[in-house]
């Protein structure tokens, strides 16, 4: 346990001391938030959104880049520690080197696809005529790595089954690639759509991810506790810039990344039932939006008055602040629910 903690403790020190001067490389290469007229996938103008975020123009945009280079650091070296140290710690691990190939693939493909998108929107190269994929294509490509995750977790970890608590478990042969796909695609977006208000994506995903830590020791899964420690301490550092008022953003590279690798996690773990309960407000964000979409192609009209639900509520008049709050508190609750089902016999 105390390396796990020193982990998180490590991760958080070296965030700190590396964030501020980020911060300033952002602002000093002009990766800040553009004001901008943004609108749906169905190239129609979002005003309200625009109502509410516009005046977030230049907070700089990429923080989750540095998350990323530095717990896939401090867990490379912990990882070495652990296994020059303690010689016979994996032995029960076969799967060790599939799970940090997959862990990394994840967070490195993704937050790539990310930092096209964050560029995309600060240079406006859909504007310009300039590598302007459409959402679709985006989809596309996510799709495209979230399969050959999946094929790995089938192919590699041997994971064919889902557990449904009181329903029993279900072995989905080859269907598992494309369940765990769709599963990787949807955290990852409903990540990136529930990033829009100051410190609420990434105090969710801190919350969600101290559960899966939990589950993750409980079973002795070394390789991603350790990834979940390093990863936790990074979080905690950019929250202090990230809570509001926010100094500094996700950004797709961030959110997109977080998204999919927190989905791999609880499909590493063998949870994804409990995956949807500890990220139950993600589910909720995605499903609203999802929603509206869906009726305003075909039924021609919106089925809420503004999506996600987290805007909705700002529309209401309640103040950010007090949304994220109230979230992080949900959060909590879902997590000790999911953590009891987890654990259920």
């Amino acid at each position: 346990m105390p390396m796990y903690l020193f982990a998180i403790f490590a991760s958080f020190v070296v965030n700190m001391i590396f964030i501020i001067p980020f911060i300033n490389f952002l602002y000093k290469n002009k990766l800040q938030r553009a004001q901008q007229k943004t609108k749906d996938p169905f190239n129609k103008p979002t005003p309200i959104f625009d109502l509410y975020n516009n005046h977030k123009k230049g907070t700089p945009v990429g923080g989750g880049i540095l998350i990323i280079l530095t717990t896939i650091f401090i867990f490379t070296i912990f990882l070495s520690v652990v296994s020059l140290t303690t010689k016979t710690i994996f032995t029960n691990f076969p799967s060790m080197f599939s799970e940090i190939k997959i862990l990394f693939f994840t967070f490195i493909s993704f937050a790539i696809l990310g930092i096209y998108d964050d560029l995309n929107k600060i240079f406006f190269w859909k504007e310009k005529h300039f590598f302007g994929l459409r959402i679709r294509h985006k989809l596309i490509l996510e799709i495209i790595l979230a399969v050959i995750i999946s094929y790995w977790l089938f192919h590699d970890l041997k994971i064919d089954i889902i557990n449904i608590p009181f329903l029993g478990v279900f072995n989905l042969s080859y269907f598992y690639i494309v369940f765990s796909t769709f599963v990787i695609v949807a955290f990852a977006n409903a990540v990136n759509i529930t990033d829009g208000l100051d410190g609420l994506a990434s105090g969710i995903l801190m919350i969600a991810l101290i559960c899966f830590w939990i589950i993750s020791r409980s079973i002795l899964d070394v390789p991603t506790s350790l990834f979940i420690a390093a990863w936790l301490g990074g979080l905690l550092a950019f929250l202090y810039f990230n809570i509001y008022p926010a100094r500094i953003f996700l950004g797709d590279s961030g959110a997109l990344a977080f998204g999919a690798t927190f989905a791999v996690i609880g499909l590493i773990l063998g949870k994804p039932f409990t995956l949807l309960i500890i990220g139950a407000i993600f589910v909720v964000e995605i499903f609203t939006s999802f929603m509206q979409l869906f009726s305003k192609k075909i039924l021609k009209k919106k089925l809420f008055f503004v999506s996600p639900f987290h805007l909705w509520l700002q529309h209401k008049g309640w103040e950010e602040p007090k949304i994220v709050m109230r979230f992080w508190l949900i959060s909590i609750i879902f997590g000790i629910f999911g953590l009891m089902i987890a654990f259920m016999k």
